[in-house]
């Protein structure tokens, strides 16, 4: 069993990974970590911030070194940053210290998820849309390399979403229900 049944969550951003994070940690009676959350924690401002100050190589040094310490801990649920599995060592500790899964959901689907919102240096652009599926293109198959699981969030409910991760990583770790 790899990593102590840690789940590691993996997706871009609006493909629910905190929201569905934090409920299967509560089914699952583990602790909840998201990996942004935490870095804004440590440094005391909000993501966009690290972005204007240190640029994506700063912030990205940071996500790097906070994914080796997090994915070393037992029995937790951590949401990732969408773009964690740039990096081969993050892609490494992912994959060898916890069940991975990818919620996947189509850059269409997402866009619609996240447009309003402002915490999203990524797509602080003249057409984000267009960014949204650039992203898509260069990272899905990063996810999908390491995913044990895939999940297609679709239009489910959150609680819906949560009891399918909870039954796949069922069948995953052969548990029985």
């Amino acid at each position: 069993m790899r990593g102590g049944r840690n789940v590691f969550l993996v997706g871009l951003m609006g493909a629910g990974k905190t929201t569905a994070g934090r409920l299967l940690a509560r089914r699952l009676k583990r602790e909840f970590l998201d990996s942004d959350h935490e870095i804004e924690r440590r440094c005391g401002v909000k993501v966009p911030v690290i972005f204007e100050i240190e640029g994506e190589p700063g912030f990205r040094a940071r996500e790097a070194a906070l994914i080796a310490e997090l994915t070393a801990r037992e029995d937790v649920v951590l949401a990732t940053g969408g773009g964690a599995v740039l990096d081969e060592a993050n892609r490494r500790h992912l994959a060898t210290r916890g069940t991975v899964i990818y919620l996947h959901a189509p850059p269409a689907a997402l866009f619609e998820r996240v447009r309003q919102d402002r915490n999203r240096p990524l797509l602080a652009t003249a057409d984000p849309q267009a960014r949204l599926q650039e992203l898509y293109t260069v990272r899905d198959p990063l996810y999908r390399e390491i995913a044990d699981i895939v999940i297609d969030t679709g239009r489910q409910s959150v609680q819906n979403l949560a009891r399918h991760l909870l039954g796949r990583l069922r069948e995953e770790w052969k548990l029985s229900a």
